[in-house]
């Protein structure tokens, strides 16, 4: 339990002037009764590249940020920048949380967890014998890490087909009873899939369009997307259409959230009110 009452927090990544992470957090900070302030660092809009990485993060330790959530495209190359890691955050090899106390940098990995958390919620039931997962970048590699919690089998696609098959590699000696394997026939494989992951940036409000083939997708299948600016992307929309089981990236955009708040403040969240408020945002 922490004695402080204010945060100041914020959240890197490139185009995120339409997140809903800042009145998530702000939001509950409010009713857990802190002062609780939370900060867009966007790259896009402050015209940097990701390379200014490092300037930003010793500019918000000089301003005495508390924290940062970390989103696309800096999940990965923001581990050389920090003093040490959580566990989960190591094996992925993916950060998306950093807490600032001290002078340290520690970062940690609330997606897979979100995933999870988001999955169970929205999917209940859902078969894992066999999964296809489109991305292996960062959040890709918390996801598939969550996935593997439950799913027989996982085949990754990734736009880099070495970056693919040395996420699978990594996951297949974390997770010796499963079947983890890349690439292939894309079309071929969602055949014989009950299930299909995407976390790619395709979708999203600044890089619209599907990642696949819409005639890729069949009935059978469910579809879980973890974009969720759109809450329905042209994936969801396609996969609605053929009738399949769907769960948008909301889910975990708010699970995520909640795990960061109780990593940042030491408070637990309510997440069931955060849910409610991020639904009444999107209503907005």
């Amino acid at each position: 339990m922490t004695n402080k009452t204010s945060y100041l927090i914020g959240l890197i990544g490139s185009g995120i002037g339409g997140s809903l992470t800042p009145a998530m957090h702000e939001k509950e900070g409010g009713s857990l009764g802190l002062n609780y302030v939370y900060r867009r660092i966007d790259l896009q809009a402050l015209e940097l590249e990701p390379s200014a990485l490092p300037d930003l993060l010793d500019a918000a330790q000089r301003m005495g940020y508390d924290g940062l959530n970390i989103t696309y495209p800096c999940k990965q190359s923001v581990i050389p920048l920090l003093d040490d890691l959580d566990p989960d955050a190591r094996a992925l090899g993916a950060v998306n949380t950093v807490v600032l106390k001290d002078g340290k940098r520690i970062g940690f990995n609330t997606d897979w967890s979100g995933f999870a958390r988001a999955f169970q919620r929205g999917l209940p039931g859902a078969p894992l014998e066999r999964v296809v997962q489109l991305g292996a970048g960062g959040a890709g590699a918390a996801v598939a890490h969550a996935a593997l919690t439950g799913a027989r089998e996982l085949t990754l696609f990734d736009s880099d087909d070495a970056r693919a098959a040395s996420l699978a590699a990594e996951l297949a000696a974390r997770f010796p009873d499963r079947v983890v394997k890349s690439g292939g026939d894309l079309r071929d494989t969602l055949a014989a899939a009950s299930g299909l992951i995407h976390a790619t940036p395709t979708g999203m409000a600044k890089l619209p369009g599907l990642p696949l083939p819409a005639e890729f997708l069949h009935k059978e299948l469910w579809v879980a997307e973890i974009v969720y600016f759109p809450l329905e992307t042209e994936l969801l929309k396609a996969a609605k259409a053929l009738g399949c089981r769907t769960v948008s990236g909301g889910g975990m955009a708010v699970c995520q959230a909640v795990d960061a708040l109780r990593i940042f403040t030491g408070l637990e969240p309510d997440a069931e009110r955060m849910f409610a408020h991020f639904q009444s945002l999107l209503e907005r």
